[in-house]
C-alpha cells in the first residue's frame, strides 16, 4: 500500500483505515459500514499480495461530521 500522506491526518477527526479481509465481499461490507456512519472515500477494488491470504482496502474516514445526522436514528448500532 501506498504511504499514509501527511494531510489525510492534518486535522484531528481525519482517520486512515486499511482493512485487512478473508475476501472481497467482506472488505466490502466493512467499507459500507463506516460509510453509512461516517464521511468515507469511495472505494472501487481492493489489492492482493501475491503468496500473503486475503485482501487489503484502505479508504480515509472523516470523524467530524455528526454521528447521528437529521433522520438517522440515535443509536444504528
Amino acid at each position: 500500500m501506498e504511504a499514509i500522506n501527511d494531510v489525510h491526518v492534518s486535522e484531528p477527526g481525519l482517520i486512515v483505515v486499511d482493512v485487512a479481509a478473508a475476501d472481497d465481499e467482506t472488505a466490502f461490507a466493512f467499507h459500507t459500514a463506516l460509510a453509512a456512519r461516517w464521511a468515507t472515500t469511495s472505494v472501487e477494488r481492493t489489492t492482493h499480495e501475491p503468496g500473503q491470504p486475503g485482501v487489503r482496502l484502505r479508504c480515509y474516514l472523516d470523524m467530524r461530521q455528526p454521528l447521528n445526522p437529521p433522520g438517522r436514528p440515535d443509536n444504528p448500532w
